[in-house]
């Protein structure tokens, strides 16, 4: 699939995610949007899965710690065949299997649930080690929001990530500057971030998280990369697609009415 499919089905990702907050009256819009690039490009081209089969024994792993973004993850996996595209419409609604934090008891495609911001990491460690252990040779991708990075949960995985040397692990920062409670440097300091990540050890890549070139390539460099644990840095825009709603704050947790709606779509759609 060439960059050009990929930069559509991104679309279509934001449009879904636009549709399905609206929908629920409630969800976050501003991740998801920001994340489409990445999801399109993870879904239909960098991962091992099969959506026909999800419990596929040799798929890639895809722990997704900021699950409040979710939205996007469901768009991309109802694209990709995981499950009917009019499936998202029940989404966050009361007996769905799309539920406003991913659950494995409601959809058990997915690896992991999440819900509480800073775990994911952590997790992705133990998968990734539990596969070296049984010699299994698939991926474990870890996807964490930047405000979750200065929890000091994330470090300790960080640490033992390198400890272990695990280089079947791939994480990727949504880099967009904003948390709930407003831009991530007022709230608390994080840069610089990815000098962080390499002195404790990580393989470091940076990337402009709504170019698909760089998205996929970074990929590429990361699963290449042997002795130690990869992160990808990406450069990502809160709201990416709606002009109204691109790095502002206010759009982290907070769905669009009606007509906000319409207009989202309307800049989507041309």
């Amino acid at each position: 699939m060439n960059f050009k499919e990929l930069e559509e089905i991104a679309r279509q990702i934001r449009i879904e995610v636009i549709k399905m907050v609206t929908e629920a009256k409630s969800g976050h819009p501003g991740g998801p949007l920001g994340l489409a690039d990445i999801f399109a490009a993870l879904y239909f081209h960098v991962l091992h899965h099969d959506p026909q089969n999800p419990s596929l024994p040799t798929r890639d792993r895809l722990v997704l710690s900021n699950g409040h973004v979710c939205a996007v993850r469901y768009a991309a996996m109802a694209l990709a065949g995981y499950f009917p595209v009019e499936e998202l419409a029940s989404f966050r609604k009361l007996g769905s299997r799309l539920q406003g934090h991913p659950s494995t008891r409601y959809l058990p495609s997915l690896e992991t649930s999440s819900g509480s911001l800073g775990q994911g990491l952590s997790v992705a460690v133990g998968l990734a080690l539990g596969a070296r252990y049984q010699d299994h040779k698939y991926k474990v991708y870890a996807c964490i929001s930047d405000g979750e990075c200065a929890e000091g949960m994330t470090w300790e995985a960080a640490q033992s990530a390198v400890h272990y040397k695990l280089d079947n692990l791939i994480a990727f920062v949504d880099r967009n500057f904003i948390q709930i409670d407003g831009f991530t440097e007022d709230v608390m300091k994080l840069e610089p971030l990815a000098e962080k990540f390499r002195v404790f050890g990580w393989n470091v890549l940076e990337a402009d998280g709504h170019n698909m070139s760089e998205i996929i390539n970074s990929f590429t460099k990361a699963k290449e990369h042997r002795g130690g644990p990869s992160v990808i840095i990406f450069r990502t825009v809160l709201g990416k697609g709606v002009s109204f709603m691109e790095n502002r704050p206010e759009w982290h947790g907070s769905p669009p009415n009606l007509e906000q709606a319409q207009k989202a779509l309307a800049e989507l759609q041309n």
